[in-house]
């Protein structure tokens, strides 16, 4: 936990992804995602991560209940023999959504650019089938478009 001005504090959280910032150091760093703790709430940034056996988001929802936002990657996850391990796909962002509690849920990590094999608008379009197969509402979780901006 790391204090910051104005009653805000960030926790530094596990995540699961490789790291690499040169040709020779795949793996030699940690990746984390944070919990910030503001006084409007707490908002879970889970940046770019791969789901594994979503201990990682139980944990999370445990250790900082009443997380308000949820900000999960649902974008560059084809093929899932390759990507698995470090992204997660629309029906992993939904399952971490649900194990890690939060109220209300962004996604992201997807759209801009072509990274991976699922077509580019593919993962709004996943995400919300697999919110309706788990049963959350729809307006509990949505897709951001790139470069939108919302007030949490």
């Amino acid at each position: 936990r790391t204090p910051l001005d104005g009653g805000i504090a960030v926790h530094a959280e596990p995540t699961q992804h490789w790291s690499a910032r040169g040709a020779r150091d795949r793996r030699h760093a940690l990746w984390a995602s944070f919990v910030i703790e503001t006084p409007a709430g707490k908002i879970y940034a889970v940046g770019d991560s791969g789901f594994g056996d979503g201990r990682t988001f139980r944990r999370v929802g445990e250790r900082h209940p009443g997380i308000r936002m949820a900000l999960l990657p649902i974008g560059a996850y084809e093929p899932r023999w390759f990507m698995k391990s470090q992204h997660m796909n629309p029906d992993d962002a939904a399952q971490a959504f649900q194990l890690c509690g939060a109220e209300a849920a962004l996604g992201h990590h997807w759209g801009t650019f072509q990274l991976t094999t699922e077509a580019r608008e593919a993962p709004p379009a996943a995400l919300a089938e697999a919110l309706r197969q788990r049963g959350v509402s729809a307006d509990r979780f949505r897709a951001m478009r790139p470069g939108e901006v919302t007030e949490i």
